[in-house]
């Protein structure tokens, strides 16, 4: 009988004697949802797969209200790769790019590439925002820089990702020295380090996070705590679409409207669905009001 893993969710544990905390996640349905939305060649895809896991993971072990997403820029053929998870667990992600892509795809190798981690609320300007050294190829290396530098405690990421599946683990020394059992245990975050090394690709991707944990930690004292559940979900919304369209003032509004027979569509990148907008909604928004037209899935 085929075992059917359990998908879409986030699990925090603690490594007790070693004095570790992790998460780990597996996206099934919300990472196919975001990867069946433009035919990626198969290296952006494996990188869009692991920022889409990493940007759930960096949310496992913090209080915030609002979205985390991990954003990339560059000059070069990949223009943009954006991921992000909010406090509700909704997971929304996208890449762009212009011509072939090198491969394997180096994050050092991006031409004036520069990448974002922020959280918050930017509709009330609560914002916290850090960049990530990009001197590393790979995205969990650049990811454990990151920790090392901003929070001076070491890390350590572990991500997958293909077409069905985007995983991740992620642990974190805790601060103090040594873990909190009774007897110190000076040697408990390099152990861990050594029994994570083993963890390959594929057995992330086609285990369970339970058997993950088991087969790196069973000679831990392992506290698992509560699954959350993960989905895809889009924070897109009629009222942003207003504001994105009032922004762009009257002028480019009315020559919109001329040049695409009295009606607006706007179409969202992340989720496809659609807002329209016909000439007596441009006229309430451009004079403050609200539109009432209908917005399509």
């Amino acid at each position: 009988m085929e075992t059917v893993l359990a998908e879409d969710v986030l699990h925090r544990f603690l490594l007790e004697r070693a004095g570790v905390r992790g998460v780990i996640v597996r996206l099934g349905a919300a990472w196919r949802e975001v990867a069946g939305r433009a035919e990626y060649p198969a290296p952006l895809l494996d990188l869009l797969g692991q920022t889409l896991a990493a940007s759930a993971l960096l949310t496992g072990n913090i209080k915030f209200d609002g979205a985390l997403s991990v954003e990339l820029k560059s000059k070069g053929a990949l223009r943009l790769l954006f991921a992000e998870c909010t406090d509700a667990g909704r997971l929304r992600g996208l890449a762009r790019w212009d011509e072939a892509l090198p491969e394997p795809l180096s994050l050092s190798e991006l031409p004036q590439a520069i990448m974002a981690i922020t959280i918050g609320q930017a509709e009330r300007g609560q914002r916290y925002q850090g960049l990530v050294d990009l001197g590393h190829p790979e995205l969990a290396t650049a990811l454990e820089n990151y920790f090392q530098q901003s929070e001076q405690l070491p890390a350590r990421f572990v991500l997958a990702a293909n077409g069905q599946n985007a995983v991740g683990l992620m642990l974190q020394k805790l601060p103090g020295e040594g873990g909190h059992d009774t007897e110190h245990d000076e040697d408990g975050w390099p152990r861990v380090e050594q029994l994570t090394a083993t963890l390959g690709r594929d057995e992330l991707l086609n285990t369970s996070p339970e058997e993950v944990l088991y087969r790196l930690y069973h000679e831990e004292v392992v506290r698992l705590f509560k699954p959350r559940p993960l989905v895809f979900g889009c924070s897109c919304s009629r009222e942003r679409v207003e504001a994105m369209l009032r922004s762009l003032g009257r002028e480019e509004i009315e020559a919109t409207l001329a040049s695409q027979n009295g009606m607006i569509e706007v179409t969202c990148e992340f989720c496809a669905r659609q807002y329209t907008f016909d000439r007596v909604d441009a006229e309430h928004l451009l004079s403050g009001g609200t539109a009432a037209s209908s917005t399509v899935q």
